[in-house]
């Protein structure tokens, strides 16, 4: 066997960015493409190596667990974060799946840490590998994203406060860097410019054509005020985000010695591309063309600093989506008895379950905690004082769930334990972790809505649909190509870490991507 077409190996790259999205959908991209410039989207799409979709292995991805996976390269069941938030049943609160009382917030009131995540990050590799002589930073618009795409051993991370609009931080990390400070406390801030952004279509509303379904809707026109109720959890669903993110990435890119280091740097982005906070039940609207024309101009904007102050031939950029979409789906009234499907109740549910347990075992017991993120959460106390089968009531409340219309299948905490599971139930179990679930994990069958009685609280519609994610890497040496095959979620992180060569995060078991293996080889036969 001889050994041919062993390829150049590729310097490791002085500076890492990761680009992510949330609630990118590559089918957007497409529908919107008239509208870009050639620096932005074209640019990564025509000078980067893209693959076509990422697919997470689970269902309910969210923005946590979508971080988690891309940043760890591994699934909820490993890294522990399987949503954005839980619930504290005996307080009756729901929680950040990231909240930690034992740190103090940093121009915020909020308590975060990374210690609901158990596994290490790109970010930590790279400190290990350099003994800490890298720099880690994360920038997001959510404390969730900014810390979960960092990790443990980041120098810091910064998030926009929803109360105050400043970027904030956790104690947990040790390093504000003295120009966020200057930018937070200066003429710069957003509290500062608030009174004066308002948010109107870019283009003509002739040149946001890509749906025919709003052509006969008004221009939009948002303002915002410090007195308004969530005056920035609404901006935060606006371009102005991005903007904002760009002007803090400034600030690390002009002060912050990127790329000067002996070891590669990692600066992690996230920009937000789903709807407008008041917009949700628009699926077609003038607002999201918008918010990608303006994406792409914040897009463009980076990579050229980037280029100016490191070189992108320096550079690695990986650029990607949260795999997710969130909205909320609103019928026509003469429309609505036409779709399939109808209303799950779940405090219903869990009483008529309870009920159900107290028939079986004789007491008067409240056997059943209650209902949270399509989990249903046994007394496992009361099962225990009570010496009962806890895989036994498991497995009765299961068949008794099943006969709820809408349900489309139940599995249980013991069958994911103890291997008990197949491929329909694989995605439960690699979405959910085994420290806080649920005993009885429920699915809905696709059009039917869960609706918690509440009425401050609107009826959340069930769709499945996939989101088309696509994944480019650009700099760094490496040569345009388009790759037209699905690719696991899990794959991204040991890429990077393979490129930087350091060892991919320790929960991951994905390999690297195979056209972005160094040094690949194919192996011929010799003649003899």
């Amino acid at each position: 066997m001889a050994v041919t077409n062993l390829e150049a190996q590729q310097q490791v790259p002085k500076l890492v960015v990761c680009i992510t999205v949330d609630q990118l959908r590559g089918d957007y991209i497409e529908y919107f493409y008239n509208t870009f410039g050639e620096r932005g989207f074209k640019r990564l799409l025509n000078e980067g190596k893209v693959y076509s979709n990422i697919r997470f292995e689970f269902s309910n991805v969210d923005e946590a667990s979508a971080f988690a996976t891309l940043f760890t390269g591994s699934n909820p069941c490993f890294n522990g974060i399987s949503s954005n938030n839980k619930y504290d049943f005996e307080r009756e609160k729901e929680y950040s799946i990231l909240y930690d009382p034992a740190y103090l917030g940093n121009y915020t009131r909020e308590n975060y840490s990374p210690k609901a995540l158990f596994s290490s990050t790109i970010g930590d590799e790279l400190k290990i590998a350099s003994k800490g002589r890298s720099d880690v930073y994360a920038i997001a618009p959510n404390p969730e994203a900014a810390i979960l795409s960092a990790g443990h051993a980041a120098n810091g991370v910064f998030w926009i406060d929803n109360t105050n609009g400043k970027w904030a931080t956790t104690t947990y990390y040790k390093s504000v860097p003295w120009y966020v400070d200057r930018y937070n406390n200066g003429v710069e801030s957003l509290p500062a410019r608030l009174e004066k952004m308002v948010w109107t279509p870019s283009l003509s509303t002739m040149q946001f054509n890509a749906f025919p379904y709003v052509l006969d809707e008004i221009p939009f026109k948002y303002s915002f005020s410090e007195k308004e109720r969530n005056c920035y959890p609404k901006l935060k669903t606006t371009p102005f985000v991005n903007k904002e993110v760009n002007r803090l990435a400034m600030q690390f890119l002009e002060y912050g010695g990127f790329g000067t280091r002996s070891c590669p740097d990692l600066l992690s982005i996230t920009y937000y591309a789903g709807n407008y906070r008041e917009n949700m039940n628009k699926e077609y609207s003038f607002e999201i063309q918008d918010t990608y024309y303006q994406l792409d101009k914040d897009i463009e904007q980076l990579l050229d600093a980037i280029d100016k102050k490191v070189g992108l031939s320096k550079t690695l950029v990986v650029f990607t989506g949260s795999g997710y979409y969130k909205s909320e789906e609103e019928y026509p009234q003469e429309l609505d008895s036409y779709i399939a499907g109808g209303e799950f109740h779940p405090k219903r549910c869990v009483a008529l379950l309870n009920m159900y347990l107290m028939a079986l075992y004789g007491q008067q017991t409240n056997w059943v905690k209650g209902f949270y993120n399509n989990q249903i959460y046994l007394n496992r106390k009361a099962i225990e004082d009570a010496k009962l089968d806890l895989a036994e009531i498991q497995k009765k409340a299961a068949a008794f769930l099943k006969e709820f219309s809408g349900v489309q299948h139940v599995t249980t905490d013991y069958s994911l334990l103890f291997g008990d599971w197949n491929e329909g139930t694989a995605k439960f179990r690699e979405g959910t972790h085994h420290i806080g679930r649920g005993d009885l994990i429920i699915e809905l069958q696709p059009g039917w809505k869960i609706n918690h009685d509440n009425p401050q609280e609107k009826v959340k519609f069930i769709r499945n649909n996939a989101v088309i994610t696509p994944l480019i890497f650009l700099g760094s040496g490496i040569k345009p190509e388009r790759i037209y095959r699905e690719i696991k979620a899990t794959e991204v992180a040991p890429t990077v870490t393979h490129i930087l060569r350091i060892r991919p995060p320790n929960a991951s078991r994905s390999l690297p991507l195979q056209e972005l293996t160094v040094g690949d080889i194919q192996l011929t036969t010799s003649p003899k």
